[in-house]
């Protein structure tokens, strides 16, 4: 068994943070692993003892719980010193990038260069006083904040420059930008905000809604949305057609549970029906989503890939014309620390692009910030990273969002997935503000949809709509607004 250990100071590290916490390995792949606390020291163990990256969520003042990343370490029997090594990690990551970005001819604003002198003046202190003491302590803290502020910055202006480039000529971006539609017909207000925000609309086609009792269909909901998106001039995109999780399926599936050939039969048939009702009124189909990381059924992995290859074939024989296109949940993978899987999100992905049934793009979801299912908090330049490595696949990707606005109990939402307390309606606009245009940049990506439209409704994550409770639009609504007319068609 291999095991990394590191001293971090009193609190900073508690059993949530601990549980949230991964190993990676060269391929970005977490390892399933196993922590403790021991005083003031956090032990991770798996089963390798290879090189690799610790990623753990860390209190930053002014921004809450975020994700940071050490470099790449090797397994020895003493201890690491955690502020000291996320400050490296960080660090050694902006000056990678930065390098990359600058080959590419991006020019650095002087401020992000003098952001990065700080967190390295900062980190250069820390390392050269007693390691794990107050002042080196303190002194990693401030690098880690400077680096932030730099990463920030760095991503900004690669935003910005990149999306003056592709707009040259006057023209706008034709990419989507899209909300669901959820449950429900929208109400009068919603609807007029909705058509001043978004060019798409993604029309649900809830299996659990629509056949909740076996062979009866019930397609109003889905018909009225379908009416009023084309009607509005939106793009439609409807699904997915099939959702791993117990809020999409029925509940007479799991009858036939232990019987794949009947659930493949049965899901066949929702999907032929779905398709065949709403093509020439579908611009993109979202064949399949949250493929990756649910636990439903008892299906195995080999079955859920039978399953999504069944799906997108069906999709594709019964409409030629429209894209076609699979989600996958949590894309860093994050789940893999708790139990070992044989084919990771990238790898599954892989499999399913290389066979070549037809997969026209690849949606990554994220609902961030939320746990357990949700992902961890990121600054910009994660994000940056992560939509570069899946570019890899060499097919057009795709943005699923959820963000929190409040940290309290949800009645309406189905999912028990907490949000941190930093949370607010503010807190969810700026985290708009910091990653949108970024998103909007990467020349990879086609359309970014938001997952929850309205918090007055049933929903999956706690708080993550764009109008509250009470039916008020959240000061998110207004800057994705703001980014559609400066940005897209």
């Amino acid at each position: 068994m291999g095991l990394m250990r590191f001293i971090c100071p009193p609190d900073r590290i508690t059993e949530s943070t601990a549980r949230q916490a991964y190993l990676s390995g060269y391929d970005k792949t977490p390892w399933k692993s196993q922590f403790r606390l021991v005083g003031n020291e956090f032990q991770m163990e798996r089963s390798v003892s290879d090189s690799g990256n610790l990623h753990v969520p860390w209190q930053v003042p002014g921004r809450g719980l975020l994700a940071l990343s050490t470099a790449t370490l090797m397994e020895r029997p003493e201890p690491y010193y955690l502020p000291l090594e996320l400050a490296r990690g960080k660090i050694g990551q902006i000056r990678n990038q930065l390098g990359e970005w600058q080959a590419m001819g991006l020019s650095i604003p002087p401020e992000a260069s003098e952001r990065l002198a700080d967190a390295v003046a900062f980190f250069a202190q820390a390392a050269v006083v007693e390691h794990g003491s107050k002042q080196s302590n303190k002194l990693s803290e401030q690098a880690i904040v400077k680096a932030l502020e730099a990463a920030d910055l760095l991503a900004a202006s690669y935003a910005d420059q990149v999306l003056a480039a592709r707009k040259r000529g006057g023209q706008k971006l034709r990419s989507l930008l899209g909300a669901d539609l959820g449950p429900a017909v929208l109400d009068e207000p919603t609807a007029g905000q909705f058509l001043e925000t978004f060019n798409t609309a993604i029309v649900p086609l809830c299996w659990r809604q629509i056949e909740s009792s076996q062979g009866q269909f019930d397609w109003q909901t889905s018909d009225e949305q379908a009416r009023w998106s084309c009607a509005g001039g939106l793009r439609v995109c409807a699904g997915p057609l099939l959702r791993f999780d117990q809020a999409f399926l029925p509940d007479w599936l799991a009858l036939y549970e232990d019987d794949f050939e009947n659930l493949f039969s049965f899901t066949t048939q929702f999907i032929q029906a779905a398709v065949v009702r709403y093509r020439g009124k579908v611009d993109v189909w979202i064949c399949a989503a949250r493929v990756n990381a649910s636990e439903v059924l008892s299906l195995t992995e080999e079955e859920r890939i039978r399953l999504v290859a069944g799906a997108v074939e069906l999709v594709r024989q019964a409409d030629r014309e429209s894209p076609v296109l699979v989600s996958f949940d949590q894309p860093w993978g994050e789940y893999l620390n708790r139990r070992a899987m044989d084919f990771p999100p990238l790898h599954f992905a892989d499999a399913l692009v290389r066979a070549n049934l037809g997969v026209s793009g690849l949606v990554l979801e994220m609902n961030v910030g939320y746990y357990p299912g949700g992902t961890l908090a990121r600054d910009p330049l994660e994000f940056s990273r992560l939509l570069d490595y899946w570019s890899l696949l060499g097919v057009p990707l795709f943005v699923a969002l959820g963000v929190p606005s409040n940290c309290q109990t949800d009645p309406l939402a189905g999912r028990d997935a907490a949000a941190p307390e930093s949370w607010s309606p503010e807190a969810q606009a700026e985290w708009i503000d910091r990653h949108f245009p970024l998103l909007l940049a990467k020349p990879c990506v086609q359309g970014v949809f938001w997952n929850q439209l309205r918090d007055a409704e049933p929903h999956d994550f706690a708080h993550g709509g764009l109008f509250d409770q009470e039916r008020r639009a959240k000061p998110a609504l207004a800057r994705l607004a703001a980014i559609r007319r400066a940005h897209l068609e």
